[in-house]
């Protein structure tokens, strides 16, 4: 018997033999060459003729024996594929936190999902938008918004206005300078609104979001580490197929 997280750890490494054993007899077989042999001998026409050496040539590569090898190979990459994926099917555990199954008898295949998703939740979390932490924030029930205290302002018009800076005299004309004063005219009263996340909120998610991950990895190396029997599928296949 075998754990899935042990028959993931070899899979890889089968699955590249595989395809490297496979290449290798698919280009063999391809070379006439190889799988051809001769064997000639020579005798000249009378006694007195030239004598010459016989010729041969051994067949190099043998289809039938390609086959058998090639079927080795990928009996065992059949035999890991087939008992990690029945293994997906049954290797289960519950995802937990803070003591309590969110879910139970999780497949590892759906886990896998879960991990992913939760990948990408948390980036969408982290770009959530935060209440202003320069402004002061009340929840508003009539708009379901955050609001801010009133702020009272001034607002002022701008006044011309003249100084003398010399009185007229017999030869000169006063000197006045022309300016704007700013007088009061009225008041503002601001609310501002906000459709925004406090940030302990934010910060309530990401907790949430974490403990959700974490359980999630703790549950998938649960799962993974459950005995499961090995699968024999390959001499099946090959067996119909080569045999």
């Amino acid at each position: 018997m075998a754990k899935p997280n042990q028959i993931i750890a070899v899979e890889k490494g089968v699955k590249t033999k595989a395809h490297h054993d496979l290449t290798a007899a698919h280009h063999g077989l391809r070379k006439p060459a190889l799988l051809a042999g001769i064997s000639r001998t020579y005798q000249p026409k009378d006694e007195e003729g030239e004598q010459l050496p016989p010729e041969s040539t051994r067949v190099q590569v043998q289809a039938e024996e390609v086959l058998r090898d090639t079927a080795r190979t990928l009996t065992r990459l059949f035999d890991v594929t087939a008992t990690k994926d029945w293994a997906n099917c049954t290797a289960r555990a519950d995802v937990t936190v803070d003591g309590r199954a969110l879910l139970t008898g999780v497949p590892v295949s759906y886990l896998l999902f879960l991990e992913k998703q939760l990948t990408d939740i948390a980036t969408f979390v982290r770009k959530l938008p935060v209440l202003d932490a320069s402004e002061s924030w009340v929840h508003d029930p009539s708009t379901d918004a955050w609001k801010t205290d009133p702020v009272r302002t001034v607002r002022t018009r701008k006044v011309p206005r003249n100084h003398v800076k010399a009185e007229a005299t017999e030869h000169h004309p006063a000197q006045v300078e022309d300016y704007y004063e700013d007088v009061p005219v009225g008041y503002w009263t601001t609310v501002k609104f906000s459709g925004a996340l406090p940030a302990r909120r934010l910060n309530e998610l990401t907790e949430r979001l974490e403990k959700l991950q974490q359980a999630v990895k703790f549950a998938r190396e649960e799962a993974n580490g459950c005995e499961v029997d090995d699968r024999r599928a390959g001499d099946a296949v090959f067996g119909y197929l080569f045999g």
